[in-house]
């Protein structure tokens, strides 16, 4: 029985010293076919730790070669598989990315709505919801020019959201507490 394990040991010796002179030739052939020589790297090493998991199950010696790239020319086709996958995540991001985000009218019938309802805030809270929200300027752009900290006008800027929360529900009702922008109410200040 011991004369079988060593011999299995020996030719799972001979098949990682096959693997390991043919390292270039592997190489050579990943690299041609993905044109970068780190990611022909990364695939190389994940096929030679695939073949250390097999362990007792690798070929013998002599096809142990062309065994080896059947098995790169799989993790290939893994490989390609999966940046086709990820072109495709990142076209679909670009199309969202081009499409409109918001419903200009719904915006304007908003923006109309919070209008009327600014000149009831402290006038500090007004501005910066006006230039925040309604004007998209970046809160660190509207600190500075206010000459607060990009923190404080957070804060500030939340607060004024709150307060403006409260007025909205004030004068619309129910349909502004649950968020309903189909809002025919007038401005009951």
């Amino acid at each position: 029985m011991s004369e079988d394990i060593e011999a299995t040991r020996e030719d799972g010796d001979a098949v990682t010293r096959a693997l390991v002179e043919n390292h270039r030739q592997f190489l050579a052939f990943v690299e041609r076919r993905v044109g970068n020589r780190a990611t022909a790297e990364e695939i190389l090493q994940s096929a030679f730790v695939k073949s250390l998991e097999k362990g007792d199950t690798l070929p013998e010696p002599e096809g142990a070669v062309t065994w080896f790239y059947r098995l790169l020319r799989n993790a290939l086709v893994d490989h390609h598989r999966h940046q086709q996958v990820e072109a495709r995540a990142l076209a679909r991001e670009a199309r969202e990315a081009e499409e409109p985000a918001e419903d200009p009218e719904l915006k304007q019938t908003v923006c109309a709505c919070v209008g009327t309802l600014l000149p009831t805030l402290k006038p500090e809270y007004a501005e910066l919801v006006r230039q925040v929200d309604l004007e998209e300027r970046a809160v660190p752009d509207v600190a500075r020019e206010v000459g607060i900290s990009p923190n404080n006008a957070g804060v500030r800027l939340h607060r004024a959201r709150q307060a403006l929360k409260k007025q909205l529900e004030r004068s619309c009702g129910s349909c502004a507490a649950h968020g309903c922008l189909d809002c025919s109410c007038k401005a009951r200040s």
